[in-house]
């Protein structure tokens, strides 16, 4: 008797339900495509019960095969969860802990990190593991064009990464890699290949449909196949010819991730440990907004749990609402819609409409009472290092990301905007910082960027050819006649234009480009960017010079070191040159014996002079130091050092006078020329404006 009552309990729902939602959830999923369309496959459990299904559309276009109960799609990403939920099985039964180094499993990967890479870091995106895909990208290797790609091929390129993007824990990046690295740390302890032990798993779970792809070309039953129009109205077939598992590649029916679903629901009324800890954030995490493969955010100003996932004509969307219980999940072939967008309606009309309660930070009252008047335009860095630009275009305020971001800012006050697309979202401009306040209570801060901006110098300092050995490819940077800054990549045909932000950070197309410079202020490395492959090391292999050439209001002026006919002296010869490389006037500045440039500083009465000399000073070389006024007469010149070898390098203007950078050794003897030992140190030397030396530092060795 009672389970007929409780069978009736069901049936009321589902009849209630059905009366007042299906007919409008139905028109939402209709109006997105025909019956001969792609197919689209969409269902809702709700207390546990399914009580929405729907296939509509073709799974296979060529036979004209329709959607149905057993057709398998790609969910791609959603899948993730899987992957988490397995490591997170093998935790509970203590076969490894999310506080292990991965390399305590997989000891090729990262042997020069010294930060421990946590399998809870890789789980939550924050282990700092570089996208495989946008790897291959900037490689010119397409992922999804290589036949046969495997999770063995993506260990091996991982292989040859010596570093990371950044310290585990310390920031969020999503990356596909991650999840290639779990995958193979669960063949490791289980001792079975990751696609039997999934498979055997996912039966466990009642999901005897549900299997990672096991070979590119291998059948698969029922299988639908992904299809897009490319925007010109005839249906493409995407061929999918990877066979990657673990981060996506899930093949799997409708009806089996509701059943999952109603296990999720069901799991506290069955004290199924697993799947409550799986939508829970993970222990000791430095985040919480992403756990077990899962999303952890607030969805229509509500607390869910939800992922998504999209790989060629797939995509899939799974949103939880755990205080409803209420799930809904869509799958498609259908490259031209988007399921993430049919799920959120269908959720409006499931769910009575939330407003937000706002709760931003007591931070953005006070900056609305301060009287304080900041200036707003100017460059800014996240705490990650990430610089965002606020510039004026045509009489509007932009928010300003990279090549592509852009987004309006909507002015408040004379400190306080909110987005375009977003009232709600206040940005306000502080003496030196800027940030960014949600509703939620969140906020986001940018300290304003002492970096200069960029000089004629350094973007001549930019040229040179770089090379990672991590990627095996190189890239150079030139400048072109009409000293327009270009990049050409070794595995690409063309020339890309650069724009150069600042002293150090240059854009070119979807590529980000950081110099990395030494003491002596000369680029050494460049750490290059694309989407989710971040700071890769680039180290320059030519034009390691310092600066001997500067821009001037017409021309250039620059110096050189010219040895004198039989080689037994040198001199610093400085040039005035017109911008078309043609000689002004020259100057042989120096003594009797080695004078050598480096670098030139313009002064305010001329230029300073930056080298070494044997010719003066007490020691071998000393650094030597020369101000001539704008027509290469000397104005003062000086020498800093004692009994062995000082070099000077490159110099900066300091309040009061200059700071130059340079070298200076120092031996255990005089005189033992043979035994003793010497070291060599970077040395800073402050001067005052009239070459009088201040103070002196003597820094790290240089090895």
């Amino acid at each position: 008797m009672k389970k007929i009552i409780t069978f009736l309990v069901i049936l009321i729902s589902v009849s209630s339900f059905a009366q007042n939602k299906i007919e409008k959830i139905d028109s939402i999923i209709n109006s997105k495509i025909t019956k001969n369309d792609p197919g689209l496959m969409l269902g809702i459990v709700k207390n546990g019960n399914i009580i929405y299904e729907k296939y509509l559309g073709l799974s296979y276009l060529q036979f004209q095969i329709k959607m149905n109960e057993k057709t398998k799609s790609n969910i791609a990403s959603t899948a993730k969860q899987y992957t988490a939920l397995i490591i997170l099985d093998l935790a509970l039964k203590e076969k490894l802990s999310l506080e292990d180094d991965i390399r305590k499993y997989l000891p090729s990967l990262y042997k020069k990190v010294e930060h421990k890479i946590k399998i809870r870091h890789v789980l939550n995106h924050t282990s700092g593991i570089r996208d495989y895909c946008d790897l291959m990208s900037i490689q010119n290797d397409i992922w999804w064009k290589k036949i046969g790609l495997k999770n063995d091929d993506v260990i091996a390129l991982l292989e040859k990464q010596e570093d990371l993007a950044f310290k585990p824990g310390s920031q969020y990046t999503y990356s596909n890699s991650g999840y290639i690295v779990l995958a193979e740390i669960i063949e490791k302890v289980s001792g079975e290949k990751f696609t039997d032990y999934s498979k055997q798993f996912f039966r466990n779970l009642g999901m005897k449909e549900t299997l990672f792809v096991e070979r590119y070309a291998g059948v698969i039953p029922n299988r639908a196949e992904p299809y897009s129009d490319w925007g010109d109205g005839v249906w493409l077939q995407t061929p999918t010819v990877t066979k990657t598992a673990g981060e996506g590649f899930l093949y799997t029916t409708l009806k089996d991730q509701l059943i999952y679903e109603q296990a999720v629901q069901n799991a506290t009324k069955n004290n199924n440990v697993l799947l409550i800890r799986s939508q829970q954030p993970i222990p000791n995490s430095e985040i919480n907004s992403y756990g077990f493969g899962l999303e952890l955010n607030n969805f229509l100003n509500r607390k869910a749990v939800y992922h998504s996932g999209a790989t060629s004509g797939y995509h899939s969307q799974m949103i939880r609402f755990p205080e409803e219980k209420l799930s809904i999940f869509a799958m498609s072939n259908n490259g031209n819609i988007s399921t993430f967008t049919i799920t959120k309606e269908v959720a409006r009309v499931l769910l009575p409409e939330m407003k937000q309660k706002e709760q931003y930070n007591n931070r953005l009252y006070e900056a609305i009472s301060s009287i304080e008047k900041p200036k707003v335009l100017g460059q800014y860095h996240s705490k990650s290092g990430y610089l965002t630009r606020i510039v004026k275009e045509d009489g509007k305020t932009y928010f300003k990301q990279g090549r592509n971001l852009s987004i309006e800012l909507i002015p408040e006050t004379y400190k306080k905007f909110h987005l375009e697309y977003d009232a709600k979202s206040k940005l306000v401009f502080y003496e030196n910082e800027m940030v960014l306040f949600q509703p939620s209570g969140e906020m986001s801060i940018y300290k304003r960027s002492n970096v200069l901006p960029a000089s004629f110098e350094d973007s001549e300092s930019f040229i040179g050819t770089y090379y990672s050995s991590e990627l095996e490819m190189s890239f150079e940077i030139f400048l072109t006649k009409k000293n327009q800054l270009k990049i050409q990549f070794s595995n690409r045909n063309n020339v890309r234009d650069i724009e150069v932000l600042n002293k150090n950070e240059m854009i070119s197309r979807n590529f980000i480009l950081k110099a990395e410079r030494d003491q002596f202020d000369r680029v050494t490395e460049v750490l290059l960017s694309l989407a989710r492959a971040k700071n890769i090391r680039f180290k320059k292999k030519t034009n390691l010079k310092f600066q001997p050439k500067i821009g001037t209001e017409n021309g250039t002026i620059q110096v050189t070191t010219i040895d004198s006919r039989n080689g037994d002296t040198s001199d610093i010869l400085l040039t005035k040159n017109l911008p078309n490389g043609n000689e002004v006037w020259y100057k042989r500045l120096g003594g009797n014996s080695y004078d050598k440039a480096s670098s030139i500083l313009e002064t305010e009465n001329g230029y300073l002079i930056i080298g070494s000399t044997s010719s003066y000073g007490k020691g071998n070389y000393d650094i030597f130091v020369i101000e001539t006024d704008k027509e290469g007469d000397i104005i003062w010149q000086n020498t800093y050092g004692d009994f062995y070898n000082e070099y000077g390098y490159s110099a900066e203007k300091i309040e009061n006078g200059y700071l130059i950078k340079g070298t200076i050794q120092k031996c255990s003897s005089n005189t033992d020329v043979f035994n003793r030992t010497c070291t060599t140190n970077t040395w800073f030397v402050t001067i005052d404006e009239n070459g009088k030396e201040l103070s002196n530092e003597i820094l790290e060795e240089i090895k």
